[in-house]
């Protein structure tokens, strides 16, 4: 069984991640951890629950999604791991927090690239990595079929669907990932965006204004 806890961190409200077996093992998505109490919060979770981080993974590189990537790398020796495709996502998120006037320290590069359709196997489950681009040009999602839910990042939302105006953005390509490699899932499948509230694969299907068809 996994336990799923979500802290909502940073300036832009970004949604981490921390998945946690019966082992106490811990997989981290995403950590957007900005300011120091933030920091502080997340380490004294892990701390305090007696967790073993294993893994750090993120669904893309956009600089709300890394902010923690560097804290948690030093902190567990755990190197982050991103489809190959965000490299250049993840090069060009320095000058883009300076941009927004958040600066942070850099993430270091991966220590594995994600392969889409590849298994994660973390204890009696297993997350199958999606690949599900638009929102940026390596997003991933990633699918626990056991637990039926997914954690998918900035791809879909509550009533809504990522943004496609950064650089690497389409719309097209969004939709078609939504389609093709959210909408199989089943109806229940509990869906865990990168901002706001979690939804459901058949609520989106019959209630999302963006995916009418």
């Amino acid at each position: 069984m996994i336990e799923i806890q979500q802290f909502t961190f940073g300036p832009l409200q970004e949604n981490t991640f921390l998945l946690i077996n019966g082992k106490k093992d811990c997989i981290i998505i995403d950590p957007g951890c900005y300011f120091q109490n933030e920091r502080n919060e997340l380490l004294q979770y892990i701390q305090t629950g007696g967790l073993n981080v294993i893994r750090l993974l993120n669904t893309h590189c956009h600089f709300d999604h890394i902010f923690g990537n560097k804290l948690v790398s030093d902190t567990y020796k755990v190197r982050p791991e991103y489809h190959e495709a965000e490299q250049v996502v993840l090069d060009r998120s320095q000058q883009v927090g300076v941009m927004y006037n958040l600066p942070f320290d850099p993430s270091p590069v991966a220590g594995r690239h994600l392969v889409p359709g590849e298994k994660i196997l973390f204890g009696e489950d297993e997350l199958v990595v999606l690949f599900t681009p638009g929102h940026s040009p390596g997003s991933v999602s990633f699918y626990c079929a056991s637990q039926q839910f997914v954690i998918g990042g900035d791809v879909l939302f509550f009533k809504s669907v990522g943004r496609t105006d950064l650089p690497g953005g389409d719309t097209d390509t969004l939709l078609r990932s939504i389609r093709e490699q959210l909408f199989v899932l089943p109806d229940e499948v509990r869906v865990y965006p990168g901002h706001g509230p979690s939804t459901t694969i058949g609520f989106e299907k019959q209630h999302n204004p963006f995916l009418e068809d």
